[in-house]
């Protein structure tokens, strides 16, 4: 009898080790292995590593961020359990009330999609144009947002499925159960970063008030800057 619960005890001790082995992982990348931007808002800082794997977008955030291209501007498109969106120039001292979402440098970038890549919760991603006069699906050339989402069950994910070219894969099914997201963007804007520190700042900016075009009535001001 003894040994009968030993060797149960060691395929149990087993499995889990092939659980835990195999079970992908949801939290956040290396943060060594990109660079990272600091966000300094009026209501906290949050931390984003930008991805090596989507150079366009990396290359222009970086750009724009030495410029001072973001400095002093609002997260002027905020819903909860979707994003929080900012990049529009015009928002710089922007009187209240008034509608923003329309500024940017004057230019866009080549779509970089990434199967490695998706929607999760802290994911960022860059705004664009809608598909009927955008078909390329490129990306505005300021504007982005960070995702807030919210936790599907599987049942919903399969739902999902059936409408997409391609199944989920694990580590996106993992992620979308557990931490959030919004998975019916996959595949139609590009990600190219996430979230490493400040998830509190994201969900406080992410419940405010809004009014009908979805602008904070209190403004949330910020001003991005790298790290490293």
């Amino acid at each position: 009898m003894k040994m009968k619960h030993e060797l149960l005890l060691i395929r149990l001790i087993i499995i889990t080790c092939i659980l835990a082995f195999s079970v992908p992982s949801v939290t956040s990348r290396d943060a060594s292995t990109g660079r990272l931007i600091k966000i300094e808002t009026s209501m906290g800082n949050m931390v984003l590593m930008l991805y090596d794997e989507t150079p366009g977008h990396r290359d222009n955030m970086i750009k724009l961020i030495e410029d001072g291209f973001y400095r002093g501007q609002l997260f002027h498109r905020v819903i909860k359990d979707f994003m929080i969106q900012g990049g529009d120039p015009h928002s710089v001292d922007a009187e209240r009330g008034q509608r923003l979402g329309v500024g940017g440098p004057g230019y866009t970038i080549p779509a970089e999609f990434n199967e490695l890549f998706f929607h999760k919760k802290g994911a960022l991603a860059a705004a664009r144009r809608g598909d009927n006069v955008n078909p390329e699906k490129a990306s505005s050339g300021s504007q982005f947002y960070i995702v807030q989402g919210r936790v599907f069950t599987p049942e919903m994910l399969k739902s999902l499925e059936e409408r997409r070219s391609s199944p989920f894969p694990p580590e996106a099914i993992e992620a979308y159960t557990t931490l959030g997201g919004t998975p019916h963007l996959d595949g139609a804007y590009t990600v190219f970063g996430e979230l490493v520190e400040g998830f509190d700042v994201l969900d406080r900016i992410a419940t405010l008030q809004t009014d009908s075009n979805n602008r904070p009535v209190e403004d949330v001001v910020y001003t991005i800057s790298i790290l490293k």
